[in-house]
């Protein structure tokens, strides 16, 4: 069991953004999100990683109780944890190896070489190998997207969480996002991806919940 909620409500600024959720996320599924904008879909993964507090109910996520987590237990968590963001939030003044250095020191790499290594391999997952000295900026926007998900993979985490990480690319960037997104599924990480894009859905196959009107609907 990856993570599940009972009767879960979500709060942002004392208004109810969503209630009554009742799900569970199991080892090697891909999950889609689906909504439109506005909600609840990004609020729903931000109590995932404990950046939104848990209202009502309770949920717990990778043996963690999200409705009693306390800052300082956060950081063990999200050395479990993966995140994709849809603005890619990767450091613009420093190159892919040292934005991907960045993220393993900080998570407790202490061996040079080691980090080195990593790198290089979450690199080469991503089809990225040859961009290690680039800037972000020297990237195209399914480039930089790649580097967020090697940045992502870093830990080995068991579940990988992704915030609408084709919204801004084309079809074709979006399609190869979508591709090393199921290829790192089918390797045992479980995926979770909000998207308002049903073509997805019809192209690569995973469980879908749908989010409307303050609810979600598993389908």
């Amino acid at each position: 069991m990856i993570a599940k909620y009972n009767e879960v409500q979500i709060c942002q600024d004392e208004r109810i953004i969503l209630s009554d959720i009742s799900l569970e996320i199991l080892e090697g599924q891909f999950i889609y999100i689906l909504g439109e904008v506005g909600c609840g879909k990004t609020s729903l993964l931000k109590t995932i990683y404990g950046e939104l507090p848990i209202a009502a109910g309770k949920a717990q996520v990778l043996d963690f109780d999200m409705a009693a987590m306390k800052p300082r237990h956060l950081p063990k968590l999200r050395r479990q944890l993966g995140i994709i963001f849809q603005d890619f939030q990767l450091l613009r003044d420093r190159t892919v190896d040292e934005n991907l250095d960045f993220v393993l020191r900080a998570t407790g790499w202490k061996k040079k070489i080691d980090r080195e290594r990593r790198i290089i391999e979450v690199l080469e997952q991503v089809g990225l190998p040859d961009k290690t000295r680039h800037m972000p900026y020297e990237l195209s926007g399914g480039e930089q997207q790649r580097v967020c998900i090697a940045r992502a993979l870093l830990n080995q985490p068991k579940l990988l969480l992704a915030d609408e990480p084709t919204a801004n690319l084309d079809i074709d960037n979006g399609t190869r996002v979508m591709e090393l997104l199921n290829d790192i599924r089918r390797q045992g990480t479980t995926v979770v991806m909000t998207t308002h894009n049903e073509q997805w859905v019809k192209a690569f196959h995973g469980i879908v919940w749908r989010c409307r009107n303050g609810k979600i609907n598993i389908e």
